[in-house]
């Protein structure tokens, strides 16, 4: 890729171009990635320490804490040392290298809210037969697809962007390598990388939603038809954490990433990627813990000097 390219270095803007936002900028940042690390391996080792928690819902969510975890690591921490240090250089291979993973970890967030969706819809719609259906090897198997998928579908991505000629100006408007900016920067036609790069994208993203959407249908359906009050509000509240972490995927995530790069914006690309990749990631465990009796009870125990 480095021989197709006059540019061997990039350089990221960063949070923001005014100096003193950009230390404070680090400070918040630095607090909130230390508040998503202790969240999401909180929730991985409270999950693989409770028996009680051996279940397909929370083996999702043990998967989706690690992913969450992959992906705020892939950004946040070489932008705050970036920062503290002033070095905004980033070398060819490291940008793609960061992409790869970055675009690797959102999709495979995406898999797994999908996965999980399932995984809920069964447990509702068919209850008699979910113990059968999500056995523990139908587990395995869907997240190891939604592993091999995220490669697949984030190695086009970088291939796709790279194969891109980049011989003029090296300024990556935003504190990480992301595809819309750095489309920005190549010399050569994009039209034709930029709307491969959208067909892939919606294909993968309006399936995934199709299904998400299809389960949730299903799952309505159930609650409604169920006689009693509190039966009703039992079988919904199995689900209201997964739907708030889908409405948020999808809120935030796609608004950026679903449309025409000629319509980017840096500010908005750089706050939604905030959301995304960085508030979401710290968001999700506490999503999966404020109104969960069980994962409540296992974070007890897991540091049990903590007041409930």
């Amino acid at each position: 890729m480095a021989n197709l390219s006059t540019v061997s270095v990039f350089i990221l803007q960063g949070f923001s171009a005014v100096p003193a936002l950009q230390l404070l900028s680090m400070a918040i940042f630095l607090l909130i990635y230390l508040a998503a690390v202790l969240g999401n391996v909180s929730i991985m080792i409270a999950v693989t320490l409770d028996s009680h928690l051996h279940t397909p819902m929370y083996f999702f969510i043990k998967h989706l804490s690690l992913v969450d975890l992959c992906s705020t690591s892939t950004t946040l921490p070489r932008a705050l040392v970036a920062t503290m240090a002033d070095t905004k250089e980033i070398s060819l291979p490291a940008c793609a290298s960061q992409l790869f993973a970055f675009v690797c970890f959102g999709s495979l967030e995406c898999f797994l809210i999908t996965a999980m969706a399932f995984d809920r819809c069964l447990a509702i719609y068919r209850p008699l037969t979910y113990g059968v259906t999500m056995s523990s090897q139908t587990c395995v198997s869907l997240v190891v697809v939604a592993w091999v998928s995220g490669l697949l579908f984030s190695t086009f991505h970088m291939v796709n962007t790279f194969s891109l000629p980049f011989c003029g100006p090296n300024m990556i408007d935003h504190f990480f390598c992301d595809i819309p900016p750095l489309m920005h920067l190549a010399c050569g036609d994009t039209q034709g990388h930029e709307a491969a790069g959208f067909i892939v994208s919606g294909c993968v993203i309006m399936t995934c939603f199709a299904l998400t959407c299809l389960s949730y249908v299903l799952i309505v359906y159930t609650v409604v038809h169920i006689r009693s009050a509190a039966g009703r509000w039992k079988a919904f509240s199995t689900c209201s954490s997964h739907l708030a972490t889908v409405l948020l995927f999808y809120g935030t995530g796609s608004s950026a990433y679903m449309q025409p790069t000629a319509h980017y914006s840096p500010l908005q690309g750089r706050m939604a990627a905030i959301f995304y990749s960085i508030l979401m990631p710290t968001l999700n465990p506490l999503i999966y813990s404020l109104r969960n009796k069980d994962m409540k009870a296992a974070l007890r125990k897991l540091y049990p000097q903590v007041p409930s």
